[in-house]
C-alpha cells in the first residue's frame, strides 16, 4: 500500500516538474504580462464603442471574437464580465461571441496548448474558437432579435457620448506596446540561439521601458503590475496543484483506459469529448495537461479530433457556468447557446481530426 501510494506521489511530481520546467520561464510568463497589460490598458468604453448593436458586425464581431486573446479566464471566471459587458450596452452576438471566445482563446491558453500539445493543434484551437464564437454569436442574435432592439433604446445616447472622446496618447503607442509584448513571447520560445534570443528580448524591453516611461502614467504602470500579480496568484497555483493531482491520478487510471473512447476521431469520439468537456470545471492551463497526460494525447491514446473537441468546449462551459448563464440570460437562450458549443465543437474537432490526423 506504501509503495503504491509513493509511486502515484512521485509520479504527480514527475509530471509536475516536466510541465513546469519545460514551459514555464519562455512561455507562461510573458503571457502573464500580455494579459495584465489588457486588463490594464485596454479601456472600458471599449465595449460601448465596438460591441455595441449599432457597430459594423465585421468590427464588433471581430472584436470579440480574438478580445479574449489576452485574458486569462475560463467558464466561470468568464461570467462576470459577459455579464458587465451585457449591462453596460453590448448587442447578445458580441457579447455571447466573447462568451465562447474568450476561455478558449486567451494568450496563456494558446501558447501553453501549443508548446505542450504540439503547433498544429494549437492553430487549430485558435482558428476554430475564433470561427465558432463568431458563428454563434450571429446565431444567437438572429434567434433573439429582441435584446438588441432594446439595448438599442436604452444605450444609444451613451455610445455617442463615448464616440466623441478624444484619446489621450498617440494611436499607435498601444498597439506598438502590445506586439513587443507578444515579440518577446514569440523570440522567447522560438529555437534561436540562447544569446541571440537574449539580445532581441533585451532590445525589446528596452522598447517596451521608453514606452512605458514617455506615454503611461504611473498610477498605469503600477496597476499592470498588480493585474499581472493578480493573475499569477489566481491561475498558478491552481496550475501547480491540478497537474500533480493529474500526474497522482495517472497512476491510477492510465491514459490507455480512455483509448477505446477518444482513441479514433469520430463524430461519436468527438461529440463525447465535447460533452465530458461540457460537464466537467476545468480552470484555464489545466485542460492542457488533462488532454496531455491524463487522457493521453501525449502518448497517442487520445486521437486529435476528441483533443480539440475537449479543448473547445472544456473551458467555455461547464455545469457551474451554465447555471449562472441561465440567470443572466434565461432557459430558453441558455439551452440554445449550450447546443451551439457542443455542436459546432464536435464538428470542429471532426473535421480537424479527418483532414490533419
Amino acid at each position: 500500500m506504501i509503495d503504491i501510494l509513493l509511486g502515484s506521489l512521485l509520479l504527480g511530481w514527475d509530471t509536475l516538474i516536466g510541465y513546469l520546467s519545460q514551459h514555464v520561464i519562455t512561455c507562461l510568463v510573458p503571457a502573464f504580462f500580455i494579459a495584465g497589460a489588457i486588463a490594464t490598458f485596454v479601456k472600458k468604453d471599449a465595449i460601448l464603442k465596438y460591441f455595441s448593436p449599432e457597430t459594423k458586425k465585421t468590427v464588433s464581431y471581430g472584436i470579440a471574437s480574438i478580445s479574449g486573446t489576452v485574458l486569462a479566464v475560463c467558464s466561470c471566471t468568464i461570467l462576470p464580465m459577459f455579464a458587465g459587458i451585457l449591462k453596460k450596452g453590448s448587442g447578445l452576438g458580441p457579447a455571447i461571441t466573447f462568451l465562447v471566445a474568450g476561455p478558449a482563446i486567451n494568450i496563456l491558453a494558446i501558447v501553453y496548448t501549443a508548446q505542450v500539445l504540439g503547433l498544429d493543434i494549437g492553430v487549430a484551437r485558435a482558428v476554430a474558437a475564433v470561427g465558432i464564437s463568431i458563428l454563434i454569436g450571429l446565431i444567437m442574435m438572429k434567434l433573439f432579435p429582441a435584446h438588441d432592439t432594446e439595448t438599442k433604446k436604452t444605450f444609444g445616447a451613451a455610445r455617442k457620448a463615448v464616440m466623441a472622446q478624444e484619446a489621450t496618447r498617440p494611436r499607435w503607442v498601444v498597439p506598438l506596446f502590445f506586439v513587443m509584448l507578444v515579440a518577446i513571447l514569440l523570440v522567447g520560445t522560438s529555437a534561436l540561439d540562447a544569446f541571440i534570443r537574449l539580445g532581441i528580448v533585451y532590445a525589446l524591453s528596452i522598447g517596451i521601458a521608453l514606452l512605458l516611461i514617455y506615454y503611461f502614467t504611473r498610477d498605469e504602470v503600477t496597476d499592470w503590475g498588480m493585474e499581472i500579480w493578480d493573475l499569477t496568484k489566481k491561475i498558478f497555483p491552481i496550475l501547480i496543484i491540478g497537474t500533480f493531482a493529474l500526474g497522482v491520478l495517472s497512476f491510477f487510471l492510465p491514459a490507455e483506459f480512455f483509448r477505446p473512447y477518444f482513441g479514433e476521431t469520430s463524430l461519436i469520439s468527438t461529440f463525447l469529448a465535447s460533452v465530458v468537456g461540457m460537464i466537467l470545471y476545468i480552470p484555464t492551463l489545466l485542460e492542457v495537461p488533462v488532454i496531455g497526460t491524463t487522457l493521453g494525447y501525449l502518448s497517442g491514446a487520445m486521437a486529435k479530433g476528441p483533443a480539440l473537441s475537449l479543448l473547445l468546449t472544456g473551458p467555455t462551459i461547464s455545469l457551474p457556468s451554465l447555471l449562472v448563464i441561465y440567470r443572466l440570460i434565461g432557459a430558453k437562450k441558455t439551452l440554445v447557446y449550450t447546443a451551439l458549443v457542443v455542436g459546432f465543437a464536435t464538428i470542429a474537432g471532426f473535421l480537424f481530426g479527418i483532414f490533419f490526423p
